[in-house]
């Protein structure tokens, strides 16, 4: 995989599994659900409902763009604006089976995107609607899954009307990738860790990772939080250890100041990139583990300078980029996306404007 170093103003977070005092089993999985769904175009009565007869559905894999699948045509809602494609109303669902062992874990169901009013049920029951078609949501569904041999179903209703609703391309459906997550009932709030370093000299840098505890269980919690800070080359240089007692229903936000002895900062031509790695562990057994990637670099913007990156004047070579990938519509494909910053990249590119949503 080729190597990029580009100057984004937005934040991204990755997660993978680390080690742990207890290296047996996993605390916590992050399970594609992109396969075996189900698509049916065009508004579906009851389609919602557990028992609904969808035998007859298209089986595809998500990501999915039904726009693209479409007849060019000025004359469509979306007008040439929203790329001359037909919009609508589409359905997915898709069935699956939880074992009974797992019956005292929490189960979340995320969506990357899905363009637009999207409608979510789970076993008929209505979890939600979010509006947006570029923002991430999930939803815990917990409370209403089956476990052991009896099947879960997990249908999807996506509205991309009325039309026009967008001045580029949109695409319509689950565009992006699902995921199913399977945690212990006190965990991490991936959606709330934030890292900043709000002061950096050639002999330290301060690192403040900000993270969320929750306890969802029935019973007040004891329980340890260790943070530790890797550098480029995976090796341990800072961690901090808490002990945090969390009572039924609660969530508790704690900031840890960490410093970084020489940092090696980040720019584009060499971009370095820390680790922040949390573990919550109850006693010796790992409950729940977080990563994420972050760079420590400072940056100016000064009228009469302009911009400077670690103190080194830069000029701003930037882009405005969508979302979607041209001919092959918008479903995410990886490979696309890559092709796309070398692309840039060779072009001198050093800063993208993702445009004009969330990416």
């Amino acid at each position: 995989m080729i190597r990029l170093a580009l100057c984004v103003l937005c934040g991204v977070v990755f997660f993978t599994c680390g080690p742990s005092r207890n290296k047996s089993g996993i605390s916590r999985l992050n399970v594609s659900f992109n396969s075996n769904w189900k698509f049916h175009p065009g508004d579906v009565i009851g389609a919602e409902s557990e028992t609904f007869d969808d035998h007859s559905w298209r089986v595809l894999r998500l990501p999915h763009d039904w726009s693209i699948e479409g007849e060019f045509n000025p004359a469509h809602p979306a007008t040439v604006g929203g790329g001359a494609l037909p919009g609508g109303t589409g359905w997915y669902r898709k069935t699956f089976t939880i074992c009974d062992t797992d019956s005292i874990k929490r189960y979340v169901i995320r969506f990357d995107g899905v363009y637009m009013n999207s409608e979510v049920w789970i076993n008929g029951v209505y979890l939600g609607k979010r509006p947006n078609g570029y923002i991430s949501f999930e939803y815990d569904i917990t409370p209403h899954v089956h476990f052991g041999s009896r099947a879960n179903v997990l249908a999807v209703k996506v509205a991309n009307e009325p039309q026009p609703n967008s001045r580029w391309y949109s695409g319509s459906g689950i565009y992006r990738n699902v995921w199913l997550k399977k945690m212990h009932k006190t965990y991490i709030d991936r959606n709330e860790t934030f890292i900043v370093t709000p002061d950096i000299t050639p002999k330290k840098a301060s690192v403040v990772v900000s993270a969320t505890f929750r306890n969802s269980l029935e019973e007040t919690q004891k329980v340890t939080a260790l943070f530790e800070l890797k550098d480029p080359d995976d090796k341990v240089v800072a961690k901090k250890e808490i002990d945090l007692l969390l009572d039924p229903g609660q969530h508790m936000t704690i900031p840890v100041s960490m410093d970084v002895a020489i940092p090696k900062l980040w720019s584009v031509h060499s971009p370095h990139l820390y680790k922040s790695v949390i573990y919550l562990f109850d006693g010796r057994q790992l409950l729940d583990e977080t990563e994420d990637n972050f760079g420590i670099r400072y940056f100016a913007f000064d009228p009469k300078g302009g911009f400077s990156l670690n103190g080194e004047p830069m000029k701003i070579k930037g882009v405005c980029n969508h979302h979607d990938l041209g001919l092959l519509g918008s479903a995410i494909n990886t490979r696309a996306l890559e092709r796309q910053l070398e692309i840039m990249r060779d072009m001198g590119v050093n800063a993208i404007r993702t445009a004009h949503n969330p990416p």
